[in-house]
């Protein structure tokens, strides 16, 4: 059975990932504790499969209520044709107005989640986003990046513009494993290795707001008793920094 194989290689992959990219991950978990502590905003963007770890963090049990998507129509995937995601991923000038159309400002951090770094609009919102002081973290496949080039004018990839980098220590094309009778490979692991190291860095970031002496605005179930309530308050202690009511 090779959906055992699948099982493996992705775990394995994620073991992979905390161990080599723990420099990284403490790197992006202190930027981002910081900056919920000083009321500064948190921002999370990816293209189309990317942006799935956009939907991950934001609005869910057990997480920072302050983790603010940044989703555009024709990125998401019920978009239709879906082949008009590739084509607006691809587009110069659009990153640079989904930026300053969603309150994102100097201090801010901005999350981006691209596997092969490749396209033109991660890449500008990074170079954009360092302009206007806001700090920088990717989560990305570094294999994968450096088997290709950039569709940016600059020529450059996702990881030689942000501050911070994460590998996802995937392997080119993202798909991971090989049936017999199929040329192309098969099981993309970047959506389940992501959402691990994503969900490790909001832990550990909470685990310094914790130590700083800072109650984290962390969600609880509206399917538990004492839920809406509990959530009702943060929305109303972080109202000027959630963006997505």
């Amino acid at each position: 059975m090779r959906g055992h194989d699948y099982i493996k290689t992705v775990t394995d992959t994620i073991t992979r990932a905390w161990e080599t990219q723990q420099e990284q991950m403490t790197a992006a978990k202190t930027l981002i504790a910081e900056a919920i502590e000083a009321k500064k905003n948190v921002f999370v963007f990816g293209c189309s499969h990317a942006g799935i770890l956009a939907e991950e963090v934001f609005y869910r049990t057990g997480g920072l209520a302050v983790v603010n998507p940044i989703f555009f129509p024709g990125f998401m995937l019920n978009t239709r044709p879906i082949t008009m995601t590739s084509a607006l991923e691809r587009t110069e000038g659009l990153g640079k107005i989904i930026l300053k159309q969603n309150h994102v400002s100097e201090g801010d951090v901005l999350l981006l989640h691209s596997v092969s770094g490749r396209n033109t609009v991660p890449v500008e919102m990074a170079i954009e986003a360092h302009a206007m002081g806001v700090h920088t973290i990717c989560i990305t496949n570094l294999e994968y990046s450096n088997a290709v080039t950039s569709r940016h004018p600059s020529g450059k990839r996702l990881f030689e513009v942000c501050d911070i980098v994460i590998d996802n220590c995937g392997v080119t094309g993202d798909a991971a494993v090989m049936l017999d009778g199929l040329p192309e490979k098969i099981g993309p692991t970047s959506t389940t290795v992501g959402a691990a190291i994503l969900n490790a860095i909001v832990i550990e970031a909470v685990e310094q707001m914790i130590a700083d002496g800072i109650v984290p605005p962390v969600f609880m179930s509206a399917n538990i008793d004492g839920g809406d309530a509990h959530n009702a308050r943060i929305f109303e202690e972080y109202k000027d920094n959630i963006f997505y009511m």
